[in-house]
């Protein structure tokens, strides 16, 4: 029992003290294992974003993790089941994606648009709370509408 206690104490440690230094006004750019962690969140933030976080969803992003990052099913598990608990306790979705604009590259920016498209055409419906924050996301991440559109548009063509 005190083991499993310690460990969600480190884990809640690790989450504040990558938060704090994610929304501090100068973030650093981040480490690799840090931007896949906050990206990963932000799938899963836009996943949850309709009220419903399906095993469809949540399988998307894990090979999505997979996909991107080079990450064997296993790696690509804990990253999702890590980032899952940096989106619960994540600050509100503007302070969130400004954060992360200012830490991860453009080009980087553009393929999470479309791993996000991915994330809300899993379950084949696209509802309007999902589109709604997509645009918000993409806005605050610096990318066009017209770059999130042919994101969105690679993706339903498959």
């Amino acid at each position: 029992m005190i083991g499993a206690r310690a460990k969600l104490d480190y884990i809640a440690c690790m989450f504040a003290d990558f938060l704090t230094r994610l929304v501090r006004p100068d973030p650093e750019p981040l480490v690799d294992t840090d931007a896949r962690l906050a990206l990963s969140a932000l799938l899963v933030r836009v996943a949850r974003s309709d009220g419903s976080y399906e095993s469809r969803e949540r399988e998307v992003i894990r090979r999505i993790a997979e996909d991107r990052y080079g990450l064997a099913p296993d790696a690509a598990e804990r990253l999702v089941t890590e980032a899952e608990g940096l989106e619960r306790e994540a600050p509100d979705t503007v302070r969130f994606t400004r954060a992360i604009k200012d830490a991860v590259p453009y080009e980087h920016r553009l393929g999470v648009i479309q791993a996000l498209w991915k994330v809300v055409m899993a379950d084949g419906q696209r509802e309007p709370e999902e589109d709604a924050l997509l645009r918000l996301v993409a806005s605050l991440l610096g990318v066009s509408d017209q770059d999130s559109n042919a994101a969105r548009l690679a993706v339903s063509r498959g």
